[in-house]
């Protein structure tokens, strides 16, 4: 298919409306208080480092040298074609990548400096501290809702007694924009929920162990155009607490929620590598690379 140049400026202002560079004032005010510049500083920071990544199924070399941060409290989109190593490395971020048979990484994946595939690291710890919200709503079918959010919380020994418990599982589900929805039916089963609903479910039960990062695996791809904007909503309101990191196939979406961008491709034998990392507006409005402008303007992909 042959897309005119006039099309391709289209959507690249299209884009661009969404992801405004804000000015320096906007971003730090000119009377900004000291605490709020350390704020500021700190948001900047990162909290999830990754240098020279590879990742192996067997012999089958799948993402090579990959390096990319972060930064707290914001969300950092993964984009790139299918096949490109997203999903695999969205996975080694928090280890979950080596519950497959074969699987293995080589490189760093720090958290706040510490080395997560550290010998006296707990791969347990990693996945409270960096949860995983997977690509299908997957509530705890025999569970009520109630305790889909409460299981995990204590197992963990986050809360003890009904009170605690209580508090926890209405705070959580507020936080995922779901408890003026669900209050009145806390015992049905999670399953009952809508698709959309069950996604926000299994946001809140992430929530429940207090993680400091969450990882979202195409969190929209089975929700309907509603559902979708309500995720995207919750993922910028989380970020006030939380660093998000999200895999997406939607260019539009990385644009409308993220506010930096990894690009991925996949080279002539079939391993996926980083092409370019930067700040979204960058990255859809002005990429430093061909491949870049390419994907990001449907020349491929």
């Amino acid at each position: 298919m042959t897309i005119r140049t006039d099309e391709l400026v289209a959507q690249r202002e299209a884009i661009a409306i969404q992801v405004q560079t804000p000015s320096r004032d906007q971003v730090m005010p000119r009377d900004a208080t000291r605490a709020e510049a350390s704020e500021q500083a700190e948001s900047l920071a990162a909290a999830i480092q990754v240098r020279s990544l590879f990742a192996y199924y067997g012999a089958k070399l799948a993402v090579r040298d990959v390096s990319f941060e972060a930064r707290q409290r914001a969300v950092t989109a993964i984009i790139g074609p299918s096949g490109s190593g997203k999903s695999t490395v969205l996975r080694a971020l928090n280890r979950m990548l080596e519950v497959v048979p074969g699987a293995r990484i080589e490189g760093s994946v720090r958290f706040h400096d510490t080395d997560l595939y550290g010998p006296e690291i707990d791969p347990a710890a990693v996945r409270r501290t960096i949860g995983m919200v997977f690509q299908q709503p997957n509530p705890f079918p025999t569970m009520s809702i109630y305790d889909n959010v409460a299981a995990a919380a204590r197992f963990n020994g986050v809360v003890r007694g009904r009170s605690q418990t209580d508090d926890l599982v209405e705070s959580c589900l507020t936080r995922a924009a779901l408890w003026s929805e669900v209050k009145d039916t806390l015992g049905k089963s999670g399953a009952s929920l809508s698709g959309g609903q069950q996604q926000r479910l299994c946001i809140a039960r992430a929530l429940a162990v207090n993680p400091e990062v969450i990882l979202m695996d195409e969190p929209c791809s089975a929700l309907d155009p509603l559902a979708t904007l309500q995720i995207e909503q919750l993922a910028r309101e989380l970020t006030e607490q939380y660093s998000i990191v999200i895999v997406t196939h939607n260019m539009q979406q990385a644009a409308r929620v993220s506010d930096e961008t990894i690009f991925m491709s996949v080279d002539e034998e079939r391993a996926g590598y980083v092409v370019e990392t930067g700040s979204t507006a960058e990255i859809f409005t002005n990429p430093k690379n061909k491949i870049t402008e390419d994907y990001i303007t449907g020349r491929f992909g």
